[in-house]
């Protein structure tokens, strides 16, 4: 009886080769973008976090040789406040430009 699947010797393999397309299917179409999204997300999580870490520690590094270089003309006390003050002011420099570039694109 051909049209009888279970006396198709095949009948258990035709039914395995369906589920695990469909399965694969809806792997494809679900899982797949989900990990995608998740690895972009957590890589970028590293690379925010690699960035933070290197600005921070430039700016240690900065602070640290200012001071140095101004050892050589100051005392110690006023070497050290005289880089807080160079280092602060071209901070608060850069985010007056920052600034003014953001507020100049939202007139627009």
């Amino acid at each position: 009886m051909p049209s009888n699947p279970l006396t198709d010797p095949d009948w258990a393999t035709k039914t395995v080769g369906v589920i695990d397309r469909w399965v694969g299917l809806v792997r494809d179409r679900t899982t797949r973008p989900l990990i995608a999204a998740v690895r972009g997300i957590v890589f970028g999580v590293l690379i925010l976090t690699g960035v933070v870490l290197v600005a921070v520690l430039g700016l240690i590094g900065l602070t640290r040789g200012l001071q140095a270089a101004l050892d050589a003309g100051l005392s110690r006390d006023a070497a050290v406040w005289a880089s807080y003050l160079i280092i602060g002011g071209v901070l608060f420099l850069a985010g007056l430009v920052v600034a003014r570039k953001q507020r100049s694109n939202n007139d627009i």
